[in-house]
């Protein structure tokens, strides 16, 4: 099977084309035919090795083995099942999250059946469903797990035409939240169209400054922190954050979760499947909807990388992956 390697960190030049062998489901396992997979920012960061997280995960001077496929969201159809499974059958059309365990890009992927995987919404391609996966589902886990979201709070979303910052937006609405969008002057219609009450052009005004408070601050891009925002928000709000030094981050949180009645929430969505079930009937319903920037084919990966690396994707950017129909 095809499939892009790499066997050093590095540029997007490290990514390579190859054959490979293509990989036998166990008694527990579903065999996927990947029609669509994505590129985040999670495999561009994998791809350079850059924090000492990740390499103690992938490996130290090199990725290990069993990392050399990245990849972490798909989707496709299920082309055949190990004798014990019992929730899929060859056929279904299906979306999922690999998170660290990766090997996505490629034209075959096995997965356990109780792995982070669903049967996708009738309503998507493939290229929409695999940007239905993390940048939603980590949204979720925060607003919804971490936050309890009530009807009635006001959110600020820094990052708000990202991945998880369309999510973000869209989930917030569904939840009766008001929401106002951090965005550049490019995303801004982006962001308003879907249905942020208010948007700010970070290009043009400080929104630390405008007098506002909020109960949550939803930083989804590490462009803030808890110390710059502490001042805006209400008794017992929340700031939430999904990326930037994670060690720092939770050292803090912890201070703060004894400290003070304003809280810095970190943490990280592992088990995915309620929430990509969830989600499935919210975009059969029409309530949210998936945001795609660019598409590139398999073969043109480390293009889509270079392009996520600039760092102003809006919503997603996804790889096809062999023909479908």
């Amino acid at each position: 099977m095809k499939a892009i390697v790499y066997r050093e960190y590095g540029s997007p030049d490290v990514l390579k084309l190859e054959t490979v062998e293509k990989p036998t489901p166990k008694d527990n396992d579903v065999l996927i035919r990947v029609y669509a997979t994505s590129v985040t920012a999670a495999d561009t960061m994998m791809r350079r090795g850059d924090t000492f997280l990740s390499r103690i995960v992938l490996g130290l001077r090199k990725p290990g083995k069993r990392f050399e496929i990245l990849g972490t969201e798909l989707a496709g159809v299920i082309e055949s099942v190990g004798k014990n499974v019992r929730r899929f059958k060859k056929g279904d059309q299906v979306y999922g999250f690999r998170g660290f365990g990766t090997g996505v890009y490629a034209e075959y992927k096995c997965m356990p059946e109780k792995g982070s995987l669903a049967i996708k919404p009738v309503n998507t391609t493939y290229e929409e469903a695999a940007a239905l996966v993390d940048g939603p589902t980590t949204a979720l886990f925060f607003l919804k797990d971490r936050a309890n979201i009530q009807r009635g709070d006001k959110i600020l979303v820094i990052g708000a035409s990202g991945s998880i910052g369309t999510s973000a937006i869209q989930l917030a609405k569904y939840f009766k939240a008001e929401v106002t969008g951090v965005c550049s002057t490019a995303n801004l219609e982006l962001v308003k169209s879907l249905g942020a009450d208010k948007v700010i052009d970070y290009t043009k005004e400080d929104f630390t400054k405008n007098g506002e408070t909020y109960d949550l601050i939803f930083d989804t891009a590490g462009k803030s922190s808890f110390s710059r925002c502490k001042g805006l928000l209400n008794e017992n709000g929340r700031y939430l954050v999904t990326t930037g030094n994670m060690l720092a981050n939770y050292v803090q949180a912890l201070w703060t979760s004894v400290s003070s009645g304003k809280k810095l929430i970190v943490g990280m969505s592992i088990e995915k499947t309620k929430s990509l079930i969830f989600l499935k009937e919210l975009v059969e319903a029409g309530i949210i909807k998936p945001v795609i920037d660019k598409h590139y084919p398999l073969e043109q990966i480390a293009e889509a990388h270079r392009y996520v690396d600039e760092g102003h994707k809006k919503g997603n950017v996804v790889i096809t992956i062999g023909e479908f129909s």
